[in-house]
């Protein structure tokens, strides 16, 4: 076209006539060339050379040349009939060119008999690569799909394994493409992801072309594509001379055979049908202009075009009144042809487009013009630079109707002043949607770090004190401990790269942290609940099971790359700290297993101890318990062994951090995935847990019982209050028992049933309490006679329970054993009871019970909640009371021992049986004790 004084040349997209624009304004400068698309129109006053799309293309201008891209296009079902209308009506005064494929040779042939061919072969080689994925896809890509939301799609995926990638569609503004393809020719990013519109005449440095769909909706039906459309796709790789390759990838299947052959051979199935459009159009009416558009064609080659975009208009809008009645006269009806023209750039729905062409109408046709203020609403409403990728997309499709809009020559009152605005909102909105593309789909690091490997080059890579590591200015992630933690944006390709990048600089570091960490005090060393070791915020390591349950092994968690020496020193410094943590934490078990003293069943029980590291059921090892003597039971006792009711414990094992080690060890030994966690330290009961592990709660210090699980060392003290009620007879909760539990009535009702007692609940009026008055000592008691404090004043039931005894290591072989015949827990009984007064002896304590008011009125009272507790009856193993109940008042009083649980009595002596509570005995008066003296002379006189 340069070679001619003038020349007009047609372009199958804007975004081409764009490109050629700027090289030959490059060549000539902008004062001799135009550009006019649908949307842009730059006319300088002395134009010699036209660059326009296809549709925009000046006609009668008498140029020297008129060319026609992509002139097989006549094919195309949407604008075919505008490219037949240019072949066969638009001619140059010295030549004319129509550039396109040599499938319409038959057809120029036979429409243009006077055309002469000259056909161009390709300097380079179009190569067929089969399927290949994404993840493996080579630099210098262009990965191809057929829809905004593939690309989107193709495009993310890219950018987690690549780095990023370009997006090129045809709905995009020439500002935001040429933006999008500088960053992938500089290299910013290796790969470009497209629409089909890079088929028509985009130069890019692209090496292959890869389909991810062999089909695409066209604006009706999906449909596949044809070789000669995939032809036109795959012909961007390669050009010149430099070969390319093409092929498939995601979900679009292997190509046939004879499809890829004559892709490569460029061998197609020629066209003989072209559409057509008449173009003698009649504007005497809207039914007639309707009628000369849908005139059919006298050629063979020629088809009818299908009904388009424009003419559906024309006919909605010839259905309103108001437009019928405005188009009287041919002026009108041409003006209502080039508002249907304006093309639905928006793409809502065809009405929505109609309603917007029957405004402008209306306002060009009432007023000659589009209306300044309702245009100026519009563009306002659009001029934001806020949302995503979507709402930019959209608000720039909007823009392109008014830029369209105000390039018609008369359509506005000032014409430069509307293309002027409405190209500084379409080049805003360009440079925002440049902006999110880019922050969407473009990885910098990653491109970064690819590019920099593929140089092989070495990086500048820094890690500070904290751990944080950078290459090439670029954070890339963490030194944990011994590990590398990458980014945790980083995936794919991206992450191998971020590694190979940060290891050259993480070596000596290794060695130092090892160092450091091999010198560290236990204190900043710790294992957590699940069994992992810390070094301060950072894992280092883990616990795993050993050949012996108290001496667990390490496993260590240090990068490869930092060699074994590392590893080495790393482990050391970690069994070293967890044997130290057994030894301090076990020292009494420990000690226990260490004793040589030892002998027999004793030796037997201490290895059972260390089995269950210091904590067994009673009911577990019943048979065992029973088989110990006392000089067995005294010797295990100087290592701190308690023998209670319900478990034999070591106290000073039940501590938070012997209970949070022993938890790790135990599950250890089980081969548990996850471990039970120790319930928090201080707390009488907890929730039972349901999903724990069988023995989680004897392990953790604690005996289920009901919904809660009690400890373990409570549950004894417990006991001790149990026994002295009449479990047969049934009793109430006490306050002390209410305290030592911290629980509610109900609570501790669900408790007592699960360690085997009855609840019966009732409910009884509330009686008021009253100040209880002690009573004045006889004036005839001496001043220095001591006196009973309130405080030991015997509780109802005339007892006085002094504290258990210390266990004694020495106890005498002769102290008989006492049988458990298993009503209330029994565990080691005070040696005595106090002695009560008889006074108190004869009293019957509901005639007046002790702390109410006599005279308690019953009607109207307040009502409160009671329950009566009896013993369940044989409740089996794990340290629950067996037998049933008997009368206590046959049963002979032997010696106690400390086994409350089938011990043996002298020798040749019959087993005795206990009751929970012992029976209300008939209370000898010390003569020694002046206040029970007292008491008597009361008694005698009254």
């Amino acid at each position: 076209m340069l070679a001619h004084r003038t020349g007009v040349i047609g372009l199958p997209l804007r975004l081409l006539a764009r490109e050629v624009y700027d090289r030959i304004v490059d060549l000539r400068g902008p004062s001799v060339v135009a550009l006019v698309t649908g949307e842009e129109r730059i006319v300088p006053p002395r134009t010699q050379y036209w660059v326009c799309t296809v549709e925009a293309m000046p006609q009668g201008m008498g140029a020297d040349l008129v060319a026609v891209d992509e002139i097989q296009l006549c094919a195309d079902p949407e604008r075919g009939h505008v490219f037949t209308d240019r072949l066969l009506r638009e001619r140059g005064q010295h030549e004319t060119l129509f550039l396109g494929s040599d499938t319409m040779r038959g057809t120029i042939a036979a429409l243009v008999p006077e055309a002469q061919f000259m056909r161009r072969e390709r300097m380079s080689e179009l190569t067929y690569s089969g399927q290949k994925k994404i993840s493996r896809m080579r630099p210098r890509s262009a990965i191809v799909g057929f829809s905004v939301e593939n690309v989107y799609a193709i495009a993310e995926l890219i950018r987690r394994q690549k780095g990023g990638a370009a997006v090129v569609m045809g709905a995009l503004s020439p500002r935001t493409r040429n933006a999008q393809v500088e960053m992938y020719q500089s290299g910013d990013v290796d790969f470009l992801v497209a629409t089909d519109a890079i088929g028509m005449g985009l130069n890019l440095d692209v090496d292959h072309v890869a389909f991810s769909a062999l089909s695409k909706f066209d604006g009706r039906r999906m449909r596949p594509l044809a070789p000669n459309e995939l032809a036109q796709i795959a012909g961007r790789a390669g050009r010149g001379m430099k070969s390319g390759t093409f092929g498939v990838t995601g979900d679009a299947p292997p190509l046939q055979d004879d499809v890829a052959r004559a892709i490569m051979d460029h061998s197609f199935t020629p066209q003989n049908k072209i559409n057509w459009r008449n173009p003698a159009l009649q504007f005497g009416s809207i039914d007639r202009l309707i009628a000369t558009l849908e005139l059919k064609p006298d050629d063979e080659r020629l088809m009818k075009a299908r009904e388009a975009d424009d003419l559906r208009a024309l006919k909605a809008l010839g259905e309103i009144t108001e437009v019928h009645a405005r188009c009287s006269d041919g002026n009108s009806v041409k003006l209502l042809w080039d508002v249907c023209r304006i093309p639905d750039f928006r793409g809502i729905s065809h009405a929505e487009h109609a309603s917007l062409l029957e405004d402008i109408f209306i306002d060009l046709h009432q007023h000659g013009e589009v209306r300044e203020d309702w245009l100026a609403q519009h563009i306002r409403r659009i001029d934001r630079t806020d949302g995503d990728i979507d709402a930019l997309s959209k608000r720039l499709a909007f823009i392109r109707t008014w830029t369209y809009v105000a390039q018609r020559k008369g359509w506005t009152r000032d014409e430069s002043h509307w293309r002027g605005a409405t190209r500084v909102v379409e080049d805003r909105l360009s440079d925002a949607l440049h902006e999110r593309l880019t922050q969407r789909f473009v990885d910098r690091r990653t491109s970064v770090l690819l590019r920099r490997l593929g140089q092989k080059e070495a990086m500048v890579a820094e890690v500070s004190e904290t751990g944080e590591v950078t290459v090439e200015g670029e954070y890339v992630g963490k030194l944990d401990g011994f590990r590398f933690r990458a980014d945790k944006g980083a995936g794919g390709a991206e992450e191998k790269a971020i590694k190979s990048a940060s290891l050259q600089a993480l070596a000596p570091q290794f060695h130092l942290r090892a160092d450091r960490f091999y010198n560290a005090p236990d204190t900043e060393i710790d294992f957590t609940e699940q069994g992992g070791l810390m070094w301060g915020s950072s894992a280092v390591g883990k616990l795993v099971a050993g050949a012996d349950a108290l001496k667990p092994k390490v496993e260590v968690f240090v990068d490869d790359v930092a060699g074994a020496e590392v590893a080495q020193k790393v482990e050391r410094r970690l069994q070293h700290f967890i044997d130290r943590k057994v030894a301090a934490l076990f020292e009494p078990l420990i000690a226990l297993s260490r004793d040589e003293e030892l002998g027999g069943l004793a030796k037997g029980f201490a290895f059972r101890m260390l089995e269950a590291f210091g904590i067994l059921p009673r009911g577990d090892v019943a048979e065992e318990v029973k088989a110990l003597d006392q000089d067995a039971r005294g010797a295990l006792r100087k290592h701190g062994i308690r023998f209670g009711q319900f478990t034999i414990f070591m106290p000073l094992l039940l501590k938070p951090a012997p209970t949070r080690l022993r938890l790790v060890l135990w599950s250890l030994s089980k081969g548990l995935s996850e471990f039970p966690e120790s319930p928090p330290p201080g707390l009488v009961t907890v929730p039972v847990a349901a999903d724990a592990p069988e023995g989680a709660d004897t392990m953790s210090g604690y005996r289920n019982a009901g919904t809660r699980a009690i400890r373990i060392d409570m549950l004894e003290r417990l006991a001790d209050m149990l026994r002295a009620e009449d479990s047969r007879g049934g009793f109430e909760a006490k306050a002390d028992m209410l305290s030592i539990t911290g629980m509610t009535l109900d609570q501790f009702a669900d408790l007592l049933q699960g360690l085997g007692y009855k609840a019966e609940k009732g409910e009884r009026a509330k009686v008021k309490t009253v100040t209880e008055v002690m009573p004045e000592a006889p004036k005839d008691v001496a001043e220095d006679t001591p006196v009973m404090d309130l405080a030991d004043t015997p509780p109802e039931g005339g007892i006085i329970e002094k504290p258990e005894p210390p266990q004694a290591a020495d106890t005498p072989k002769d102290v008989a054993e006492i049988i458990d015949e298993g009503l209330a827990p029994i565990i080691e009984e005070p040696e005595e009871a106090a002695q009560v007064p008889e006074t108190m002896e004869g009293m019957d304590p509901a005639e007046n019970p002790q702390g109410t008011a006599p005279d308690a009125e019953i009607a109207g009272a307040e009502m409160e909640i009671f329950y009566t507790f009896t013993w369940g009856g044989n409740r089996g193993a794990r340290g629950k009371p067996q037998g049933k109940p008997y009368d206590r008042t046959k049963a002979k009083r032997g010696p106690r021992h400390d086994s409350g649980k089938g011990g043996k009595g002298p020798k040749g002596s019959k087993p005795q049986n206990f009751s929970a509570k012992p029976p209300r005995r008939e209370k000898q008066i010390d003569p020694d004790n002046p206040f029970a003296a007292a008491l008597m002379g009361l008694k005698d006189n009254k």
